[in-house]
């Protein structure tokens, strides 16, 4: 196995100078088990990211393993033009589990696709071009997907196939609404949505398209109840709701297995991608029969559902739900939660811990102001690192620290995680 410096060294010879690497000395993670990585040169991390929220199970998870092994033993490629019972099953299942009356699936690759296959879906149905996207959202790298994300460091061109209109999301803490209680907070950004109905948009609109929380936002959670509030606002102009779970679906948050269930509203379209699969190329869209069968073009999927990802995907969601996860994750969540608001206040350099389960969120300012420390969340990753722990990093402003473990933390891995952290944090604030 090469080391790391040979790996970079090829890797920037022929790989984009555009896709992001961590680390100041990158590596490459080439083993596991339960929450535990490998790296090239036989270093040992505890995962608190989870390859960006997607590892949602653990590391060879034996009943996912073993799934996938027999199935790769049969046949790993039928596409969408033959029947293919474990995307059935799968489709029944998660139709059931969507929350979604008379609902209908159809798989993907990534959350980029699912997002692009929602849109594509949304526009047709209404007959309109023009898109609302939250502020700060981010929905996938693809040339659509760009054109509702709402972070300039992550769109790549201006050039877009629709009309997007961003609105104000629930991210309380630069708003200037955040000085307001939530129910205040919810009404503000409410009449804003309503202000630009009226100026921004011409004749129908759409759909929203939205993240429960957050991801690559640094996990900016809503007050409960935000986009029900929103979602009636659109209900008066018969726009739809499209959720992104692609980070807040399968229990992730702990108290819901979707992120939209905290707001009390059913959405007209779900997406969802990365937990799903364990690391499986496995996503899709899910939505009520009269949107999903809206298209009129022949289509199908190469790739999507195809027969290993679906009975990788079928083993890893039984799993979830067996061992009831949402629950491990709404408790151990809490563990680290607690945890890192008691580090904040010793540590005055974070500004805000927030997030819900294992999907936590923590803010970095210089002390004493709202000015982001995005060296210093940098330099906590890296000696995060050097303790032996890896955690991920967003926000607009990239001063957010991202915690998101698989499901299965433990409750004495959720301690030392939390004991490695707090000495990087504490060594990086003294600095």
């Amino acid at each position: 196995m090469a080391k790391h410096s040979e790996l970079l060294a090829r890797h920037r010879q022929v790989l984009p100078d555009w896709m992001a690497l961590y680390y100041k000395d990158p590596i490459a993670i080439v083993d596991g088990e339960g929450r535990h990585v490998i790296d090239a040169e036989g270093n040992s991390y505890l995962d608190f990211f989870g390859g960006i929220l997607t590892t949602m199970t653990g590391y060879k998870v034996p009943d996912v393993v073993n799934a996938i092994r027999e199935q790769a033993g049969k046949m790993l490629h039928t596409s969408t033009l033959y029947l293919i019972e474990s995307q059935i099953e799968l489709a029944e299942k998660l139709a059931q589990l969507s929350g979604i009356p008379d609902a209908k699936v159809f798989f993907t690759n990534s959350g980029t696709e699912a997002n692009d296959a929602a849109l594509m879906i949304a526009t047709q149905y209404r007959r309109s071009n023009q898109v609302l996207a939250m502020r700060g959202s981010y929905h996938g790298k693809s040339h659509s997907a760009v054109a509702i994300t709402g972070q300039k460091a992550w769109s790549a061109t201006q050039l877009s196939p629709f009309h997007t209109v961003y609105v104000h999301g629930g991210y309380k803490l630069r708003s200037p609404f955040g000085h307001l209680p939530d129910d205040e907070f919810i009404a503000a950004c409410v009449q804003d949505l309503d202000d630009l109905l009226k100026i921004a948009v011409s004749g129908d609109v759409a759909c929203l398209i939205a993240e429960p929380i957050q991801g690559v936002g640094g996990f900016a959670t809503p007050p409960d109840g935000f986009f029900g509030a929103i979602k009636e606002r659109l209900d008066q102009e018969g726009i739809l709701f499209i959720t992104d779970e692609v980070q807040t679906g399968w229990g992730r948050t702990g108290e819901h297995f979707w992120g939209y269930q905290a707001h009390e509203i059913t959405p007209d379209i779900l997406t969802f991608a990365k937990g799903l699969g364990n690391g499986l190329a496995m996503a899709g869209v899910i939505a009520r029969a009269e949107i999903m069968d809206t298209l009129q073009a022949n289509s199908i999927s190469t790739f999507g559902g195809n027969p290993l990802a679906t009975t990788g995907a079928l083993a890893n969601l039984n799993y979830l739900i067996e061992h009831d996860l949402q629950t491990n994750s709404q408790k151990v969540g809490q563990q680290l939660m607690n945890g890192i608001r008691n580090l904040a206040d010793e540590v005055p350099v974070i500004a805000e811990v927030r997030g819900k389960g294992l999907m936590i969120g923590v803010e970095l300012n210089k002390p004493g102001s709202m000015e982001p420390d995005a060296p210093l969340t940098a330099e906590i990753m890296e000696r995060a690192k050097a303790n032996g722990l890896l955690i991920g990093k967003g926000g607009l402003l990239g001063n957010v620290l991202r915690i998101a473990p698989p499901l299965s933390l433990t409750d004495e891995e959720a301690t030392v995680g939390l004991e490695l952290l707090s000495d990087a944090v504490r060594n990086a604030a003294d600095e």
